[in-house]
């Protein structure tokens, strides 16, 4: 099973990432947004990236100024943009990239089942909906699968590649190499909450905001007590407040509805007051911390 032709639906914070990695690893893609604005924009973001990489790349000495030219349109060239559901039906693979509402994707793999070619594998970049569901609604549960990249994913070298009890095993197998072939270190796991990173980092998070919550620590010291004991690049608290807590928020009801006796799945009282009060981290300017842009006060 060979994948060359790649379609990534969305083509915003994450979305426009998976295009990038997906023309850098040599496969043709198509990206779509039912937007034209949205697509512009996702596009516009893939082209300087691919010039700022190629920038690095003759500071280091790694290419010279033609070869960087070449590889940028190249690359470049390996990507198309579309508002036309119908430029997907020809793709050996289609990743989701869109918004973290599980009726909305399972609506849209429902209509892609539809539409798109019968050996194409589908592919979601949730971080914490069951896959199955999605999978499910597709009418092709055998050829789905998660792909779980990491924001920002020219950056990041991670893909967890989600296999569900459906998954057919040359399937899951081309989708691993997919994400290889992207550049990542592709990590095989279960359809289980939060796969491997979420399952571990979210209840690390609620922790810290219990100790917090307790009067345990301070916020300053359980971050540094994280960052420099465990060599974390940042502590939980600075952390929940770059992911957004309204985004660990609706990962933690989700969670708490779909699993109502895990004890590690549980919902601070700050978190759910500090949402409500519109104080959702960074983004806003405070959250467990006061922001001025990306420095805390």
């Amino acid at each position: 099973m060979e994948i060359k032709k790649v379609g990534v639906i969305g083509c915003g914070l994450m979305g426009h990432g998976i295009v990038q990695v997906a023309a850098q690893g040599g496969f043709d893609v198509v990206a779509f947004e039912a937007d034209q604005g949205a697509l512009d924009k996702g596009l516009g973001r893939i082209e300087k990236s691919l010039g700022k990489l190629a920038s690095k790349n003759v500071e280091k000495g790694k290419m010279t100024e033609d070869q960087a030219g070449e590889w940028v349109q190249t690359t470049w060239g390996r990507v198309s943009g579309s508002t036309d559901k119908a430029d997907l039906a020809d793709c050996d693979l289609i990743v989701e990239a869109i918004v973290e509402n599980l009726d909305v994707k399972k609506s849209l793999f429902q209509e892609l089942g539809a539409m798109v070619k019968d050996s194409a594998i589908f592919a979601s970049n949730t971080s914490s909906f069951p896959i199955m569901e999605m999978a499910e609604a597709s009418g092709r549960p055998a050829r789905f699968v998660g792909l779980h990249f990491f924001n920002p994913v020219q950056l990041m070298r991670l893909v967890e590649v989600v296999r569900t009890e459906a998954t057919d095993g040359d399937v899951f197998d081309a989708a691993k190499r997919f994400g290889e072939a992207c550049g990542k270190t592709a990590v095989a796991c279960k359809d289980t909450p939060g796969f491997v990173v979420n399952r571990l980092l979210v209840p690390y998070m609620v922790q810290a905001i219990n100790m917090l919550d307790r009067g345990d620590a301070s916020k300053e010291d359980i971050d540094a007590a994280m960052q420099f004991g465990c060599g974390y690049p940042m502590g939980p608290l600075t952390l929940t407040d770059y992911v957004g807590l309204d985004t660990t928020l609706s990962i933690l009801e989700g969670w708490v509805d779909r699993y109502p006796n895990e004890p590690a799945f549980s919902i601070p009282d700050s978190l759910r007051q500090k949402v409500s009060e519109g104080k959702l981290g960074r983004k806003t300017g405070e959250g467990y911390y006061v922001w001025e842009g990306d420095k805390k006060k």
